[in-house]
């Protein structure tokens, strides 16, 4: 069985098991939880995996002599957490991500931060091409735990229509 989004408050909802292109209103707020805390060993071999070289990133002793005075989280890995914190409510059922737009990154994340995620619908459309499945835009912002906005983005994803998903 599919579990349902919760509605926390009007307008903003906690986690689900995907919502097909009905569930979404533009407007509409959505939690994404549990948060994470990053770890250095989540930094480093993610930084190693990906092969970015910028030590800013793996080197303790290069990072104390930069401005931030110690090793900086990739952004990439925090980009990676907060999409991957965003599947549940966004796009479990979706066909297709279609665009990732206006990656914006104002504050760093350092080893040991905590950060959370929430999306908001910013609109649907129903797909002029497939007569079953939508288009919705959500606008992601990354957060940390004391409320600082590390990230945000806009999202593009197609969905399918309420008994047309691969579940249905």
């Amino acid at each position: 069985m599919v579990a349902l989004p919760r509605e926390v408050a009007p307008g903003r909802w906690r986690a689900s098991a995907g919502r097909c292109y009905e569930d979404f209103t533009v407007g509409d707020i959505y939690e994404h939880r549990p948060g994470r805390t990053i770890s250095e060993a989540d930094n480093t071999w993610f930084t190693l995996l990906t092969m970015n070289q910028h030590p800013l990133h793996f080197d303790a002793a290069y990072a104390v002599q930069s401005e931030f005075g110690r090793m900086v989280v990739n952004s990439c890995l925090t980009l990676s957490i907060v999409a991957g914190m965003s599947v549940a409510d966004v796009s479990q059922k979706a066909i297709a991500n279609l665009g990732w737009t206006d990656i914006k990154l104002p504050a760093p994340v350092f080893v040991g931060d905590t950060i959370y995620a929430e999306s908001e619908v910013l609109a649907k459309r129903e797909s002029a091409s497939r007569p079953t499945q939508g288009i919705v835009t959500v606008r992601t912002t990354g957060r940390k735990a004391d409320g600082t906005v590390f990230m945000t983005y806009e999202r593009t994803v197609l969905v399918p229509k309420r008994g047309h998903g691969v579940e249905d």
